[in-house]
């Protein structure tokens, strides 16, 4: 692939036309009256639809847990835009249709509940195995049909997705890696025409396939975790020239722009990392990239809270004006990254950390909040920040407040892999945690104190003094100990 192609305007796209079928047209703001009144509607929704749900008695326990404990952390923001359950109600279809998606999400919900209620033994390991070994043989017997297609697709992403919800940092199961479920998912998108297809919303407007968004998100910034360049990144680019939307500020908080742009900058980083492009030409494309990021900031850059002065309630258009603020700066880390010679320690890339960190005070924290979607902008500040700057304490303070569910899925595989990737590249005078403020306190444990983990830095001898710690990329932190994560 060539370098990629950049232009200095960007188009606007239509806004609130995700999927807008499946959900009111009503006031964004509700009253708490009709808020409750609605939670009860969806609540006897959700019974009847699982009542219909063919499933062993031995398994019920495990189909209700993901109902009622698990369904809801999957896709919090898009549940925020649709202010119902569109999406819940068709999960719950497809727990009822799809055999292979079924035995995923109860795999997923025995993860769930062996993390959350301390269980450890065969039996939930068995559990977690039996339905995991389910879904793929279901997968293959339909792909030897050649028949269902869509089905398939939906449980292979949900294979991928959902396990970014679920599970310790620790997870010692034996388990397929993302990347290679993608990569089949990637020839059914493609043997589908997924990225051309669109759906009528409405008369003015389309959109184009869930599945198709879901794909999207993942291969942007999954291409991020791997260094290569997106799988449909010709796609992406044609997106953004034509402006057409992916759905993506819906789905997962960030405007469509910000992340064909993130995918520019790992096509960038791709050529990099294979020698194919000079330095000079990697600035070239860095400043160009730069310029684009820059168009993309609205003309009003205050950030306010999301919640409704008069009902409480969340305001989708100020929580996801945000977060694309968020992802918009990561990006820029991301890019700054790139510059032949550019270090953490360089005056943009704090400033820019320093933004981020102050952005992130109109996040609503904790268990209700919202960080466990901002997985991938905290990776790459805190990859970049000092030692000593005020984004770690903030991280800390966050990840406390999110209490158990710091321990689960995506945010905990981050927090653990930041953590172990400060111990080798900071500076050991200064110190990369706030007093008092160690991992223990977590449940993590980091590589260094596991017996398995194999050695990064040698040890110095006492009196000693280590100069300078050696530079190393978060990826080689991840490639050393095994782990193959999906950090969205």
């Amino acid at each position: 692939m060539g370098p990629p192609q950049l232009h200095a305007t960007l188009p606007t796209f239509p806004s609130d036309e995700w999927l807008q079928e499946e959900y009111s047209e009503s006031s964004r703001q509700f009253s708490q009256a009709n808020t409750l009144m609605g939670g009860q509607r969806v609540g006897q929704s959700h019974a009847s639809l699982q009542a219909n749900i063919p499933v062993d008695d031995y398994d019920r326990p495990l189909l209700d847990h993901f109902v009622d404990n698990v369904l809801r952390m999957i896709f919090p923001i898009l549940e925020v835009h649709q202010r119902g359950s569109a999406r819940a109600r068709s999960v719950l279809q497809s727990l009822e249709t799809n055999k292979s998606y079924f035995h995923c999400c109860l795999s997923v919900a025995a993860i769930h509940l062996k993390t959350t209620s301390r269980l450890n033994g065969e039996q939930i390991d068995h559990d977690i195995m039996r339905h995991r070994y389910e879904a793929i043989s279901e997968l293959c017997k339909a792909l030897n049909k050649d028949a269902d297609h869509d089905h398939i697709l939906d449980a292979t992403l949900a294979m991928i997705f959902f396990h970014c919800s679920v599970g310790a940092p620790d997870d010692y199961l034996p388990d397929i890696p993302w990347n290679d479920h993608f990569q089949a998912a990637s020839n059914l998108v493609t043997k589908l025409d997924l990225t051309n297809q669109l759906i009528p919303c409405g008369p003015m407007h389309t959109v184009p396939p869930f599945s198709m968004s879901l794909t999207t998100w993942i291969d942007i910034l999954g291409a991020t975790m791997l260094g290569k360049t997106p799988q449909f990144a010709h796609s992406y680019r044609a997106k953004h020239l034509s402006g057409t939307s992916s759905g993506l500020r819906e789905l997962m908080g960030c405007d469509d722009r910000i992340m064909y742009l993130i995918s520019e900058v790992a096509c960038l980083e791709s050529l990099k990392l294979e020698g194919r492009i000079d330095s000079g030409a990697v600035s070239t494309h860095v400043t160009a990239l730069s310029e684009q990021l820059e168009y993309t900031q609205d003309a009003d850059t205050t950030l306010m809270s999301p919640y409704s002065a008069e009902t409480g309630a969340i305001r989708p258009d100020a929580l996801t004006k945000t977060m694309t603020a968020i992802f918009r700066i990561a990006a820029c880390i991301y890019l700054c990254s790139l510059v032949p010679g550019g270090d953490r320690n360089q005056t943009r890339t704090i400033n820019l950390v320093n933004s981020l960190t102050d952005a992130m005070s109109y996040i609503p924290a904790g268990p209700f909040g919202f960080d466990r979607s901002l997985v991938w902008p905290l990776l790459i500040a805190g990859a970049f920040s000092t030692p000593s700057s005020s984004f770690r304490q903030v991280l800390h303070n966050r990840v406390i407040a999110l209490g158990d569910l710091a321990e689960l899925g995506s945010i905990g595989r981050m927090y653990q892999l930041l953590n172990d990737y400060w111990r080798l590249s900071d500076d050991p005078v200064s110190p990369s945690f706030p007093s008092g403020a160690n991992e223990p306190e977590l449940g993590y444990q980091s590589a260094e104190t596991r017996q398995d983990a194999i050695p990064s830095v040698p040890l110095l001898s006492p009196g000693m003094r280590e100069i300078k710690r050696q530079q190393v990329h978060w990826r080689d932190v991840m490639n050393r100990n095994g782990w193959r994560h999906l950090l969205i």
